[in-house]
């Protein structure tokens, strides 16, 4: 175990940046002395000396004229300690950090505006890989481990144009405020990046940037090779499914497949296949990135939710996700946990919503079978003024902290008003920091609130009763109904998985009624009364 000395220099007796810095170094494993306040030069060093220790640390935050001449003293004296292998860093207020740096003796300077997690991963990154490696973990099961307690944070990014985006990936890379890029690719792409008679140069950076190429995504890549490393990771498209797979590993290391189940073809407007047949290859995504050990996601619940399904038909499929990716070989699968969707859900009830899932899953769990849980703020939830935006990214970031979420999805609060430049990635990434760090001081448990524990139950119930039915379509023809493509969809245009804004949909039925209230999304009848999922279904 590695050994931290740290105090406050010379005559400051400020010692509250020190006690931070000492408990994360505790966190990442070190032993730590704390020499307190007002420490003489003299006796820093020989502690430092009788101690053996890996790094000091040294704080002052008086002001920085008399800073600078007690730092350079120390410099001066310790210069043997340094020579001999001993890491040196510095904490203070931004004008004395300023004139420390001015030395070139210390390795690292805070000024008081790192992130904690920043801090961790400074007090960590000596002790991950070996000497002269990248001291960022490439994979995401590594970087998630390494990171805890702190989520990894991950935004969305893309531009209408190459450029733009490389330039804006650099910038994010460089600031070091997220662990993850997903890359925002323009839906041209995403259907027709093997098919360039079908792409439309009207159509060029509708939605995200325009990658036409493998070097293309190369470029987007080594553009993110500084500052934290971030990883990369992209959508699996619309077409082509595995060759699309194979592509985006080979060129940006793709850090995790994300793939619906019903959605992305004909029935959202997205792709050129059927439902059913959008099912099966969506099944064969998931086994070749399972048989590659790469981790998968299924973007799948939030499309209901966002269509105004009933919480229950999200949560049914939450659980049908899980049980594809388990079924279909993935060892590390991500729960993605979309909060305010649809929007007008209250927190009580969306934390509910998040814990049935969440029970309802984690049975699935070992053997082989790990569950990651990755939490968002909801697509269509942003209010347009940017204050309030910025507001509601603090709070819902907080409130999904009460899962212990081991990614942070972040939806930017310029989402409203448009697509998030580089600036706005790494302010909102600031904000859900700030939120992370205290729902980290030991906030309170809001999942014990009773309401939110009865609200799970019930939601579990509910559920229980449309996969029963799913099951029972399917039991005459499938071996496992709840993987059978032809089972899961039928599931969708008999209306037992369906949502208001589907109506007039080529494939679902779009007949089902919902309605807040008292915070949860339920199914109603015709006068707007509140109806079980057995009775529903039952009227079908």
């Amino acid at each position: 175990m590695k050994t931290l000395v740290a105090g406050a220099l010379g005559e400051c007796v400020h010692v509250a940046g020190v006690s931070n810095f000492l408990r994360l170094a505790e966190q990442a494993g070190w032993r730590t002395i704390f020499l307190g306040p007002a420490v003489p030069l003299e006796q820093f060093l020989a502690v430092a000396r009788a101690e053996k220790a890996d790094m000091v640390g040294v704080s002052y935050r008086l002001t920085a004229e008399t800073g600078e001449r007690l730092l350079g003293e120390f410099a001066e004296q310790a210069d043997e300690l340094r020579t001999a292998g001993v890491r040196f860093v510095f904490g203070g207020t931004p004008p004395v950090a300023e004139r420390a740096r001015g030395f070139g003796f210390f390795e690292r300077v805070f000024a008081g505006l790192e992130s904690e997690a920043e801090v961790l991963t400074f007090l960590k990154g000596d002790q991950v890989l070996a000497a002269g490696e990248v001291q960022y973990p490439r994979s995401t099961v590594e970087r998630i481990l390494w990171k805890a307690p702190f989520p990894l944070l991950r935004h969305h990014f893309g531009l209408p144009t190459m450029e733009a985006t490389e330039a804006g990936i650099q910038k994010i890379a460089e600031s070091g405020a997220l662990d993850v890029i997903s890359l925002g690719i323009d839906q041209d792409a995403q259907e027709n990046f093997f098919h360039p008679e079908r792409q439309s140069l009207r159509r060029k950076g509708a939605g995200g940037v325009p990658v036409r190429s493998p070097e293309d995504y190369i470029s987007l890549y080594q553009a993110a090779q500084r500052g934290n490393y971030p990883l990369l990771r992209t959508y699996s498209g619309t077409d082509d499914f595995i060759q699309l797979a194979e592509m985006v590993v080979a060129t940006i290391k793709n850090a995790w497949c994300a793939i619906p189940l019903f959605w992305f073809n004909r029935m959202d407007g997205r792709g050129p296949w059927d439902l059913e047949g959008s099912i099966r290859e969506h099944q064969q995504v998931m086994l070749w990135y399972g048989e590659k050990n790469i981790p998968v996601e299924l973007n799948e619940p939030h499309h209901w939710g966002m269509r105004d399904a009933p919480d229950s038909v999200f949560v049914v499929a939450a659980f049908l996700s899980a049980y594809q990716a388990r079924a279909f070989g993935v060892r590390d699968y991500i729960a993605q946990l979309m909060f305010n969707s649809p929007p007008g859900l209250s927190d009580a009830m969306d934390l509910a919503k998040m814990l049935a899932v969440l029970r309802m899953i984690e049975p699935l769990a070992g053997s082989g079978f790990n569950i990651w849980k990755q939490t968002r703020t909801g697509l269509l939830s942003y209010p347009l003024d940017i204050t309030a935006a910025r507001a509601h990214l603090v709070t819902s970031v907080y409130l999904q902290m009460a899962l212990h979420p081991h990614i942070i999805h972040i939806v930017g609060h310029t989402e409203a008003d448009h697509a998030a430049t580089a600036e706005d990635v790494i302010e909102a990434a600031g904000l859900a920091q700030r939120a992370i760090e205290n729902a980290l001081q030991k906030a309170p448990d809001m999942t014990a609130d009773p309401l939110v524990q009865q609200r799970a139950a019930d939601l579990e119930e509910e559920a229980g009763v449309i996969l029963a039915e799913i099951h029972r379509m399917g039991a005459g023809h499938a071996q496992d109904p709840w993987i059978d493509p032809q089972t899961l969809a039928r599931a969708v245009t008999s209306g037992v998985l369906d949502a208001p804004q589907l109506k007039n949909n080529p494939f679902a039925r779009g007949k089902i009624k919902t309605r807040i209230i008292a915070g949860a999304s339920v199914s109603v009848d015709e006068k707007g009364n509140r109806i079980m999922e057995s009775a529903r279904i039952e009227q079908m």
